[in-house]
């Protein structure tokens, strides 16, 4: 699971994206440079959002490539690209699932894994998804790490190891939880009023 170095933000971007891509839209990969510079500046489903140019993705892939990491496809009039991960990880389709996600959208929980991954891998439940994680930080080159809970957060949070660690600043604003559906929140706010009235109701009797 050795890579040659630690990668910087862009480059985790580009193999990041184009792990996703390869499972989210397999009738358009490998990606032309157009199609990965869209997917690497999306707006949704990216932590931080980046504004990257053509050059800049052109650059990567060139760094990338002499790292043999991303390769590109023959026999077509547009120059493809696909990721060669394979060559320096053994990743099944949840290892992959879960680390498209840490490289995208930074540290997450084993839950917001889980909701986020429904259109890379269908995990079961948050098990699967911790023992996906676990096996990634286990042999000689881990590629996942537990982060610590920091204050105000309901659970630890993991993160890949593909690049260096998050400075303080990082880790605050990385990808917070889901907020509650508003619908989620109606039905609590729902019963919580008529618990309020069953009991004003109560005393009303009891009088």
């Amino acid at each position: 699971m050795r890579l040659p170095r630690e990668l910087d933000p862009v480059e985790i971007r580009v193999l990041g994206c184009l792990l996703e891509k390869e499972k989210t839209t397999p009738d358009a990969y490998p990606l032309s440079l157009n199609s990965l510079v869209a997917g690497c500046n999306q707006k949704s489903s990216r932590t931080p959002v980046m504004q990257l140019s053509d050059a800049d993705v052109r650059a990567t892939l060139d760094r990338l490539h002499q790292e043999v990491l991303v390769w590109p496809v023959d026999g077509s009039r547009v120059e493809r690209w696909r990721h060669a991960i394979d060559r320096q990880w053994r990743l099944d389709d949840s290892a992959q699932a879960v680390m498209a996600l840490l490289m995208l959208r930074g540290p997450l929980t084993p839950g917001a894994i889980r909701n986020r991954s429904e259109r890379l891998y269908s995990f079961a439940d948050n098990s699967e998804v911790e023992a996906t994680l676990h096996t990634l930080q286990q042999g000689e080159e881990p590629l996942t790490v537990l982060l610590e809970r920091r204050p105000g957060q309901n659970e630890a949070r993991w993160m890949h190891l593909v690049g260096s660690m998050p400075n303080e600043e990082a880790l605050a604003e990385a990808d917070p939880e889901p907020r509650q559906s508003s619908l989620g929140q109606r039905v609590n706010d729902l019963e919580s009023r008529v618990a309020k009235l069953e009991a004003l109701l109560s005393e009303a009797v009891n009088r």
